[in-house]
């Protein structure tokens, strides 16, 4: 039976090319991740901000490398974009890391998700990443749908989440599984053309 519309985004609008480099135009770049980012994201999730409000943990540096080259191997198959967040100076240093997960081409939706090394905080580092990927994926690419999830409490995100224009839909109760229990979750979304 045909579908009644076409997908929002054909296959291969991402894979189709190499991951590209987003410039903030403030300073900081999104790039794609490389295998040499790994001791300095093992280092990040040794901050116990991390173990708050994010699922995973990082025993070792091997264990960092790994998930460096399963986010490189998203882009392939258009599940989920990944790019570390770092300095557009010559240090190149790690400040966080910006996605976009749970993309469904069909639907032209993704859900952005980013986190922030200890010393990049409170700088606007989060919120400019996270304003130069809705940019890339709401403009550029041709999402028509953007949204942004976090755990009730995490006030950092949620003002993230309104600095760049990801209004506040409504509460998702119990809907994510920290260590410490289960947390209700905002839901904040863009669309094409906010």
């Amino acid at each position: 039976m045909p579908y009644l519309t076409s997908p929002v985004l054909a296959a291969g609008t991402l894979a189709g090319g190499p991951q590209p480099v987003i410039p903030t135009g403030d300073g900081l770049l999104l790039r794609p991740w490389r295998e040499s980012d790994a001791p300095a994201v093992h280092a990040a999730f040794q901050d116990p901000l991390m173990h708050r409000w994010h699922l995973r943990a990082s025993d070792s540096e091997d264990e960092a490398r790994g998930w460096i080259e399963e986010w490189r191997g998203e882009w392939a198959g258009e599940r989920s974009a990944q790019w570390a967040v770092v300095d557009a100076g010559d240090d190149d240093r790690l400040l966080g890391r910006v996605a976009v997960h749970h993309i469904d081409l069909v639907d032209g939706v993704g859900e952005i998700g980013y986190w922030t090394v200890p010393e990049a905080r409170g700088k606007g580092v989060a919120a400019r990443a996270t304003s130069a990927l809705a940019r890339w994926a709401l403009d550029e690419t041709g999402f028509h749908r953007l949204e942004l999830t976090h755990g009730v409490g995490n006030d950092g995100s949620c003002r993230v989440a309104a600095k760049c224009g990801f209004a506040l839909e409504g509460t998702k109760r119990s809907a994510l599984l920290y260590a410490d229990g289960w947390y209700d979750v905002h839901l904040h979304a863009r669309v094409r053309g906010d």
